[in-house]
């Protein structure tokens, strides 16, 4: 059987993640302890007590969910000492760094406090109201692609995340990313404005890729144990020596979730698991290739069934 591991991205927090894993998982509480000592401040803390509004912080949620992915999977490897590695791992966006740490290029300490500073320089580099995102329903990559064309008049706009078939979030100036919902309803396709602090993956975000070329090219990263599939250009990468130039591209490039799962699914993947925090994932991969089961892991509970999902 032909396994991936999948990793959430910002959006999938909620007061209270990871509280369980913590009581229940020797394994998981030291992860939650590592990320603390890592960053100087209670992390876990804000995971499991909020308040929301400090939690919802891009520089706190980002480090949250990683911390929270990590944690899962240490209590998935403690349930089952013998978990074979993936054929692939792939996160969304911010998933990518929890999926580097799972594959053992990016170290737990590294990858929070890396995730800490990418969520402050994501928010700085737009003012805040000035850029906005929306979900576009119901037209495929090249009516989207269009769209934010004939949208540009009014600012930049164009494609963030390519998440399933007939659901393509854009991202750009407020007034472009308005016009592009207009002319989308004269389209009959369905723009859904999505609540962000940011316009992520666009454009806009060069100062954020800027800044963190100069974080990531301080990290030495290790070999990696099984590939993890890039957002940038959805190809599996197994050399470190790359790690750091797709990460960077990342923040301002578009996210090609759709095509992750579309390559795996050519690849021969048959189950996946997705570990960390919500079931956003296990939705949009049902949307892109029925084949691929997905279990999802959040709790004790979740990671106590991990065996009998994979038949081991």
């Amino acid at each position: 059987m032909t396994v991936a591991w999948l990793f959430p991205g910002q959006g999938t927090q909620t007061v209270g993640m990871g509280q369980a894993l913590f009581d229940a998982s020797p394994a998981a509480r030291a992860v939650f302890e590592r990320a603390d000592r890592a960053l100087g401040w209670p992390l876990s803390r804000l995971c499991f007590q909020g308040p929301e509004s400090e939690l919802t912080l891009t520089a706190n949620t980002q480090p949250a969910i990683v911390t929270v992915s990590i944690a899962t999977l240490a209590a998935i490897r403690e349930a089952l000492p013998a978990l074979p590695p993936p054929a692939f791992a792939a996160g969304h966006s911010l998933g990518e760094y929890s999926a580097l740490v799972a594959a053992g290029a990016l170290s737990l300490e590294d990858a929070v406090r890396l995730v800490h500073v990418r969520g402050k320089a994501m928010q700085d580099a737009v003012p805040e109201g000035e850029g906005a995102m929306a979900a576009l329903m119901g037209g495929d990559a090249a009516a989207v692609a269009a769209l934010c064309r004939d949208a540009a008049a009014d600012g930049s706009v164009a494609p963030a995340n390519f998440n399933a078939p007939g659901q393509v979030v854009i991202a750009g100036t407020k007034a472009a990313v308005e016009r592009a919902a207009a002319l989308a309803a004269e389209r009959k396709l369905k723009a859904i404005p999505l609540k962000v602090s940011a316009p992520f993956h666009c454009t806009l975000m060069a100062p954020a890729a800027e800044r963190m070329q100069g974080e990531l090219s301080a990290i030495a990263f290790s070999p990696l144990s099984f590939p993890v599939i890039s957002n940038v250009d959805a190809q599996p990468n197994a050399d470190p020596a790359r790690v750091a130039a797709l990460l960077v591209r990342q923040i301002d490039g578009a996210v090609r979730w759709q095509q992750s799962i579309e390559l795996m699914a050519a690849q021969g993947v048959e189950r996946a698991l997705e570990i960390g925090p919500g079931k956003v994932l296990a939705g949009l991969v049902k949307r892109i290739d029925k084949r691929i089961a997905v279990h999802s892991v959040s709790d004790p509970e979740g990671a106590r069934q991990v065996a009998a999902f994979l038949g081991a």
